[in-house]
């Protein structure tokens, strides 16, 4: 399987684990030649960045996710190796405010 069908793949796992979980989930329009856009769209305020690799570079995926988000939105990577479950990497701010959010509901 070629790089850009595992990533396809990978981008439709994600979006199939969000619909699960009641999010209007979809593959962004990256698709139909378009840059910038998230791998995933809907959950607001995030940009989704996905990578199912074996070896990740975390920082230069972080970067694209920061580049391409737009003003408001949390940057982060959704990453997964073969046989290993789903990871998600944000910057630790974005996580103590999504974290100080929830626990005041």
């Amino acid at each position: 399987m070629n790089s850009k069908q595992k990533g396809k793949r990978g981008e439709l796992e994600i979006a199939h684990i969000l619909r699960d979980r009641g999010y209007e989930a979809r593959r962004g329009e990256q698709y139909c030649g378009a840059n910038g856009d998230a791998d995933v769209v809907g959950l607001p305020g995030v940009h989704i960045e996905v990578k199912r690799v074996e070896s990740l570079n975390i920082e230069t995926a972080m970067q694209q996710s920061r580049t391409d988000a737009r003003p408001m939105e949390i940057p982060v990577v959704f990453h997964k190796r073969n046989r290993k479950k789903w990871l998600c990497t944000l910057e630790l701010e974005d996580f103590l405010d999504l974290y100080e959010e929830a626990k005041q509901k």
